[in-house]
């Protein structure tokens, strides 16, 4: 998944021993918290982190730097290589910044290393999403790869997934979001409500999905299950007989014409999406907030059937040990101390821990991300750039009515390469 944030950033780079001190508060982000004192004995460790463009973000490594002396040399690489170069390059990085879906092929290589939860000093403030699976008690799990399902192995030396909680954790959650359609108000002129309506004959050639198997292949299903072409045992988990299904009708689709494009990175989405090429499509959270940072409508739709959820976090990796493994839990756990936390919520993605991140926004920048409250005033990115005036209203609502209507999760399939096969040929078709 190569993702770019807003703010015209772009993240598709290597981001080499990032130094400098961050400014005060970024953006509008005024720091509400008490500054937490770090240990200084991290001034000569370097830590190298890959993983893809939504969360290696060179302020976090100028921030981390100034707070705790670790250099970081962030890599930015699309998914297929991030888990590529865990599996056969283990020496290569100290931090793994992978996707939760993805835990399930990197994990058994044995090139990572579990962490001691007591270790963590925010694990009990830790989303519940990632640890029991429920937001709530009475939650239903989500279909897919559901964080905790991989979150957590049987042992210290252990790659087989535990059934349920252990001490030790494969990946700290750091960055997630309910993801949906996009959608241009002003040219698509009917209400939007289901997944299905990217299937409506008046935006044949102005729709588009996106063209990353692994994710694509969810919203299809989405779309598939609302439309009543498939009725899925687990969209997360396909049979043979679902994905030819499913891919069948894709193509039928693409034949006739109803798609105008199938999008890689953010920034097609944003080009296609402000271009009014595309009216309806799939989209990411910050990629919305682009459009209508250009001036251009866009909403980010609810709709009945619920979202597609992912998820991604830290891991460590299997080498490191002694004083570099000691500053990879100090960057764990300053990483969830709540200066990143408001740094990627005024992204529109969510934190791990929200009450720490709660501490460095203001009460109107956390009533309009995380409660679903109009804003009072601007709402800008953490660049500066004002994304929502006064009186908007996030998409979708708070965080509990979002996260609390997710349907499924990025997820790797048993039939994981049949899939990417047959999605390949839906492309090439």
């Amino acid at each position: 998944m190569a993702r770019k944030l807003n703010g015209g950033i772009g993240r598709r780079r290597m981001l080499k021993g990032a130094a400098g001190v961050a400014g005060a508060a970024m953006g509008s982000g005024a720091i509400t918290g008490f500054p937490v004192i770090w240990a200084q004995n991290n001034k000569n460790i370097v830590l190298r982190q890959c993983g893809t463009g939504v969360s290696n973000i060179n302020e976090i490594a100028e921030k981390c730097k100034a707070d705790l002396g670790i250099t970081l040399q962030m890599t930015a690489l699309d998914s297929d290589a991030v888990v590529q170069r865990v599996v056969t390059q283990p020496n290569s990085f100290d931090i793994g910044d992978i996707e939760y879906w993805m835990c399930k092929k990197v994990f058994p290589a044995n090139t990572l290393q579990a962490m001691d939860v007591k270790k963590i000093k925010y694990f009990d403030q830790i989303v519940p999403i990632f640890t029991t699976g429920k937001l709530k008690p009475d939650s239903v799990i989500a279909q897919g790869t559901a964080p905790n399902t991989v979150s957590f192995v049987e042992g210290p030396g252990s790659t087989k997934f535990a059934k349920g909680q252990t001490g030790w954790f494969t990946m700290i959650p750091t960055i997630y979001n309910a993801d949906t359609l996009g959608i241009r108000p002003d040219l698509v002129g009917r209400k939007i409500e289901n997944w299905k309506d990217i299937l409506d004959p008046r935006f044949k050639g102005k729709t588009s999905i996106l063209n990353i198997p692994s994710i694509g292949i969810m919203d299809a299903a989405m779309i598939c299950e609302s439309a009543g072409i498939v009725k899925y045992g687990d969209k997360g988990n396909m049979t043979r007989a679902e994905i030819d299904k499913t891919i069948d009708f894709l193509i039928k689709t693409k034949k006739e014409g109803q798609f105008r494009a199938f999008w890689k990175t953010f920034d097609e989405s944003v080009n296609l999406m402000t271009s009014g090429e595309v009216v309806i499509q799939s989209m990411w959270s910050p990629a919305v907030s682009a459009v209508r940072a250009k001036g251009v409508p866009c909403v980010y739709q609810p709709l009945k059937e619920g979202y597609r959820a992912w998820g991604g976090g830290l891991s460590l990796a299997k080498h490191l040990k002694g004083a570099q493994l000691d500053a990879a839990y100090d960057y764990i756990n300053w990483y969830l101390s709540g200066w990143v936390g408001a740094f990627l919520n005024r992204q529109g993605y969510y934190s791990a821990v929200l009450d720490t991140a709660k501490a460095n926004m203001t009460a109107d920048e956390w009533g309009f991300w995380m409660e679903g409250k109009p804003a009072k005033g601007d709402i800008k990115n953490p660049q500066g750039v004002v994304v929502e005036k006064a009186g908007a209203v996030r998409d979708g609502g708070s965080f509990y009515e979002r996260m609390g209507s997710v349907a499924c999760w990025n997820a790797v399939m048993d039939e994981d390469r049949y899939m990417v096969q047959k999605w390949n040929q839906f492309i090439a078709a």
